[in-house]
């Protein structure tokens, strides 16, 4: 895993003077995603304050054997070269966005974040959701199971299931309600109809780099060096369909029909500053298995990250969104990210560049950082206030839910992932 360096230097500013102080974008990030400008081809940018900085447009200035891969408009081929370059092109940006002596010539290639439409950075080809939160395992398995939260196995496996990689979607796209089989509790057969229990998750989403070949797991002690980079992510689910069809094979319907994700693969590199211990694991609990015991004294990422709603009559009253959920993703997270790829590959499947991988809901042990409304509302039995009047058990029409999350740690410049939102969109 790469160390810190002169690119987290507190004291480095930017000559892109929105960068200095700004609050997700400083020098210090340098996300990397895909965008167009109106008249153009989508492109590989980087996140510069309100600016994006097109790398198409300053190739001359790259290392010539970038080139190829960084003028494509995906970063697949990119995040397939792996920690060395990715560090190297993080060192080159960082000088390019520095030193006066460059302006001139990159000042040209930046682009107006506001003007600019942004995509799915990668091409995904493979999705899968994990269930890491323990706090949200347990309040969800309290609602089913009061006697047995969480089953047996949770503490040691590592749990998760393959979502549908062809609905993953960037910030921004229409949250259509789903339609499904439910069954109300008191009704003897099941009916057919829109979700009226919408549910948002608050997660984060790995994004894998180098992958591995089939047959060849990935040792826990690399594991980080296949995750090129992380974004907040939406597993938007339809409870009421979820709670008739989960049994026995898991969710499906439920889940598959939208993914929303933040639009910047913001690096491991840029989150070394913020690396923090794993939650202490309770006393009696099972070691891990050798496969995914971590020798790696800071394994967590000490981001904090946060869910709010914006309704329709609060956008028209000028009322800002209403806080949900707000807490520490390392303090939620049973098993560590490199865990989670560990244990992916320990059968021999094989990652590839641009597989998205997300933590599962991360709530804390509050009621201040539950990370759905399904915790939230206790199940729909206690509906919540909105700064408007207006209550909430599960998502109504109109609604917009909007991710955010910070990494802060002393003696870094905190930097941030951007938003990740979704508007509810009812069906006629």
């Amino acid at each position: 895993m790469s160390r810190l360096d002169h690119t987290h230097d507190p004291a480095l500013i930017s000559w892109v003077e929105s960068a200095n102080r700004h609050c997700d974008f400083p020098i210090q990030n340098l996300p990397l995603g895909a965008f167009s400008a109106e008249g153009q081809a989508r492109r590989i940018g980087v996140a510069i304050g309100d600016f994006i900085l097109d790398l198409t447009a300053i190739g001359d200035l790259l290392d010539e054997d970038w080139r190829e891969d960084l003028s494509l408009p995906v970063l697949n081929a990119w995040l397939a070269r792996g920690p060395a370059d990715h560090t190297a092109l993080r060192h080159r940006l960082s000088e390019l966005l520095s030193d006066q002596r460059y302006r001139d010539d990159v000042e040209a290639a930046l682009i107006g974040q506001s003007e600019a439409t942004t995509y799915l950075p990668c091409i995904v080809g493979d999705y899968t959701d994990f269930y890491v939160g323990i706090y949200h395992a347990t309040n969800v398995g309290r609602q089913f199971r009061p006697d047995q939260p969480l089953l047996p196995n949770y503490k040691y496996v590592p749990i998760g299931y393959h979502g549908r990689a062809s609905s993953v979607r960037v910030s921004g796209e229409p949250v259509i309600r789903p339609a499904g089989q439910r069954k109300p509790p008191d009704a003897e057969v099941p009916e057919y109809g829109p979700s009226r229990r919408l549910d948002y998750e608050l997660e984060l989403g790995l994004w894998i780099g180098r992958g591995n070949r089939l047959g060849e797991p990935i040792p826990i002690g690399e594991a980080t060096d296949h995750i090129a980079g992380y974004c907040l992510l939406n597993d938007w689910s339809a409870r009421d369909l979820q709670a008739w069809e989960y049994q026995p094979l898991g969710p499906f319907l439920a889940k598959n029909f939208l993914t929303s994700v933040s639009p910047w693969v913001v690096t491991a590199d840029a989150l070394i500053p913020f690396r923090v211990s794993a939650m202490k694991r309770p006393k009696g609990d099972p070691e891990p298995l050798p496969y995914l015991r971590d020798d790696d004294p800071a394994p967590g990422l000490g981001l904090t990250i946060e869910a709010l709603i914006s309704t329709e009559q609060m956008r028209a009253g000028g009322l800002p969104p209403h806080r949900l959920s707000h807490g520490d993703a390392a303090a939620a997270m049973y098993w560590s990210a490199a865990q989670i790829v560990a244990h992916h590959s320990s059968n021999g499947c094989n990652l590839q560049p641009g597989d998205l991988i997300g933590t599962g809901t991360l709530s804390v042990d509050n009621d201040d950082g539950l990370g759905s409304l399904l915790e939230i509302s206790r199940g729909g039995k206690q509906p919540i206030t909105l700064l408007s009047g207006e209550t909430r058990s599960f998502l109504e029409d109109g609604d917009e839910l909007i991710l955010t999350a910070r990494a802060k740690a002393e003696g870094a410049v905190p930097i941030g992932f951007g938003d990740c939102r979704g508007v509810v969109v009812g069906v006629s």
